[in-house]
């Protein structure tokens, strides 16, 4: 065998282990991403498994329509759309706060603080995200709930204006860029200025008047659906700031300077540019925080009240509140003394609507996504 023949013979040698790692390598891959749909499906397989026999003895009638809960009595109660509107309510809670907070201070890392100040406070934030839930379980029973409960109507005027504050700092700013495009030329910078100093003065003046009102509400009980919604929204607060952040960065310079070389503000550019451009990555953000606060355990237990009841009104965050969360985690333990029971069962079929809310919640994000980037595209 001459040399030639031997060098094509470990030429095809070395293609054949080439091929062969890289069928290796995509199979590992394969088995990889595999594994965690396998979980997900195992997960759903093993709930459903022991929340049927509940749908099927006792039927979905009383579960989704009645709110009666009384697993333990006789004869036993299992209606849940208490509980079920108590998880909404924290959530929706949790969403007013950590939405505009985080979009806000997103936009404002992103595209206004100077870098090394960026550089400072985005990781102060994303510490929050280490912190055990169970520490802010404890600061909400041990420091806020007493607080509500005695100085209920202080908090909340101070808290109007520390959220309210630079929310309507950023408003301004941005309405006064926009508003003062419609003023001729010559005068459009002091435009601007008259514009922002009025705008400025209405948001003051809503914003003393939203506290002069604020400061007259008397709170019952300090473990309530405000105490939960707030430290769930904070909860939420690095989660949306860093993903929303990231979109915001990803965005790139290009689209900015050919915004600004264009004429624009940055308030226009934010808004019409900028924006748009990363909602996919925005609108992630908040269903990732949504998520957050649907799926939290110990802050809920510890601060919501865990009372079986729909609010009377019901839109009043004032009162205790018990969401599906909290009633598994405080009931599974009585519940595992007589497994097979309809208590035990009942708790299997809240852990599956609880995994079948965070599915559509995921999927909906999917869809967001994937919307707004063919929009982007122009489809």
């Amino acid at each position: 065998m001459n040399r030639g023949d031997r060098g094509l013979i470990l030429s095809r040698r070395a293609d054949r282990l080439r091929r062969l790692g890289g069928l290796f390598g995509h199979g590992l891959l394969l088995a990889v991403t595999s594994s965690s749909i396998i979980a997900v499906l195992f997960i759903f397989f093993f709930i459903a498994k022991d929340a049927l026999p509940f749908f099927r003895t006792e039927g979905l009638r009383e579960f989704f329509t009645q709110v009666a809960w009384y697993p333990t009595e006789e004869p036993p109660a299992f209606g849940a759309l208490a509980i079920f509107f108590g998880t909404a309510m924290v959530t929706v809670g949790s969403i007013i706060v950590a939405v505009p907070l985080g979009l806000a201070a997103s936009l404002c890392l992103s595209d206004i603080l100077p870098f090394a100040l960026r550089q400072l406070v985005k990781p102060i934030i994303e510490l929050l995200a280490a912190i055990p839930s169970v520490a802010y379980g404890f600061v909400a029973m041990v420091v806020l709930a007493p607080l509500l409960q005695e100085q209920g109507g202080r908090v909340l005027a101070v808290a109007a204006w520390i959220v309210g504050t630079p929310l309507a700092a950023i408003s301004v700013i941005v309405l006064s860029d926009v508003a003062g495009n419609a003023v001729p030329k010559p005068f459009r910078k002091l435009g601007r200025i008259v514009i922002g100093l009025l705008l400025g003065l209405v948001a003051i003046e809503g914003l003393a008047t939203l506290s002069g009102v604020l400061s007259k509400v008397q709170i019952v009980t300090g473990v309530n659906a405000l105490n939960a919604s707030v430290i769930l929204g904070i909860m939420a607060l690095p989660t949306i700031i860093s993903v929303a952040e990231d979109a915001l960065q990803a965005v790139g310079r290009e689209l900015r300077e050919g915004s600004y070389a264009l004429g624009a503000t940055r308030a226009e550019t934010l808004v019409k540019v900028v924006i748009p451009a990363a909602a996919s990555g925005i609108c992630a953000a908040v269903i990732l925080g949504i998520m957050r606060a649907v799926g939290e355990t110990m802050v809920v237990l510890m601060a919501a009240g865990g009372a079986s009841h729909i609010p009377e009104p019901w839109y009043n965050f004032f009162a205790s509140v018990r969401t599906m969360t909290a009633t598994i985690a405080a009931e599974m333990g009585e519940a595992d003394q007589s497994t097979g029971s309809a208590h035990y069962h009942a708790l299997f079929a809240l852990a599956l609507s609880l995994l079948v809310i965070s599915f559509v919640l995921n999927m909906l994000s999917e869809w967001a996504v994937h919307r707004a980037q063919k929009k982007l595209r122009g489809e």
